[in-house]
């Protein structure tokens, strides 16, 4: 157990949502993947589908599947959330999220969200898994600049009053690592979503979680 009158390291946490807090990873590559197929470019891999995770879903989809002419990718985006939705229900978070969750809130901590969904996809996975009232702010990539461009953390960091140097982004890509060190901020990986956790070293994360129990544990002690 941690000491919860130690003084806090971090007054903001900002979490990614997808392969982060919501066990969706697995789906999304097979949706990108699916969606490519269905507007005839070659199916994508599951690495690079797995890579552009994170990323804005435009610009996600155009990388996952550079032989699909621009004209198309209206018609790739509309197919990839039709298999999405297909299964969203599906999807769960990961065992220990809510606990973590509640308790960094008792800490004091204030938590976001930053995200490559659209405000519609977050605002639909907040409503079914009862987390809407968790968080005391949330951005998109479509209602901001997407990752690893700074804004998303920025417009938190102004919106919550936090300064850059007390402020934890915490994810499972090298786009939500680069993101913190554009916006100056402390980062932490998660090795159990998209991207291999070997991919991290260079952007300098405080602490690489196999788990969410060592994400708790971690955070409770250290943040």
């Amino acid at each position: 157990m941690t000491d919860s009158s130690r003084p806090l390291r971090f007054d903001l946490i900002a979490f990614d949502w997808d392969g982060t807090l919501y066990d969706s990873t697995r789906l999304i590559v097979r949706c990108i993947q699916a969606a490519v197929i269905d507007v005839g470019g070659a199916k994508p891999s599951e690495n690079d589908a797995a890579w552009v995770i994170g990323l804005g879903l435009a610009e996600a989809l155009a990388r996952a599947a550079p032989d699909v002419p621009k004209e198309k990718y209206a018609e790739l985006g509309a197919r990839y959330r039709y298999h999405y939705l297909q299964h969203q229900d599906d999807l769960v978070l990961f065992d220990g999220v809510l606990q973590m969750i509640d308790a960094l809130r008792a800490r004091g901590h204030k938590l976001a969200v930053a995200t490559g969904k659209s405000r519609r996809g977050l605002n639909e996975a907040l409503k079914s898994v009862a987390l809407r009232d968790r968080f005391d702010a949330s951005r998109t990539a479509d209602e901001t600049f997407g990752k690893p461009h700074p804004r998303m953390l920025l417009e938190l960091m102004e919106e919550l009053e936090v300064p850059a140097e007390r402020t934890l982004m915490i994810g499972d890509t090298t786009h939500d690592l680069q993101l913190a060190l554009n916006a100056g901020c402390a980062s932490v990986g998660v090795s159990y979503g998209a991207h291999e956790p070997g991919s991290f070293d260079e952007l300098k994360p405080l602490f690489v979680a196999h788990s969410v129990a060592s994400l708790e544990s971690w955070l409770l002690g250290n943040a």
